[in-house]
């Protein structure tokens, strides 16, 4: 009885410890940059995520926050899903945007792209899978997202987004990210 008591207390003494009751509230910093890493490579793999749609992420702990807007309310849902999947995320708070379905906004995207992606200077930008220049068009307005090499990309393409007829407003949210 006494050994069973002694093993009681010790159990729950060990429990008590402020590291246990911490690591179950935040993770280990390698297991957050792992859970970072996922939702990263799970939203570029979603099988319908376009050069319109842009999607962003915060990692908080076991607590994931995607950002952005989309053109499919499916994609909006799917990164979600895809999301909550990986081992260790226990919250998604959802506040990606659904794009209104508009015809106007459909040839500015097509002219946007053309515009952008068919200019040599920027023709670069076109290879491979994930175009790192978003193009999204919400109502006549447009914002430009992602990545570029330099200030003069950029800049080119804010102004061959500016160049195409229709167009209420562009931001250019570009970032510049030298190239390795």
């Amino acid at each position: 009885m006494r050994y069973r008591l002694s093993v009681l207390v010790i159990t729950l003494l060990s429990l008590a410890t402020p590291g246990v009751a911490q690591d179950r509230d935040q993770p280990s910093a390698k297991s957050q940059e792992r859970i970072t890493r996922e939702v990263g490579h799970e939203l570029r793999m979603l099988p319908y995520f376009t050069v319109f749609d842009n999607l962003a992420y915060k990692v908080d702990g076991f607590s994931v926050t995607l950002l952005g807007q989309v053109t499919r309310p499916s994609l909006k849902s799917d990164a979600e899903n895809v999301v909550k999947r990986i081992e260790g995320v226990e919250r998604v708070d959802n506040q990606i945007e659904v794009l209104p379905p508009s015809p106007m906004d459909d040839r500015l995207r097509r002219r946007l792209y053309r515009a952008i992606y068919g200019y040599p200077a920027l023709e670069k930008y076109a290879l491979g899978v994930q175009k790192p220049i978003r193009i999204i068009v919400k109502n006549g307005h447009v914002a430009l997202e992602g990545v570029v090499d330099n200030d003069g990309d950029k800049n080119l393409a804010g102004i061959r987004a500016n160049g195409v007829s229709g167009i209420f407003s562009v931001t250019n949210n570009l970032q510049v990210v030298p190239s390795k």
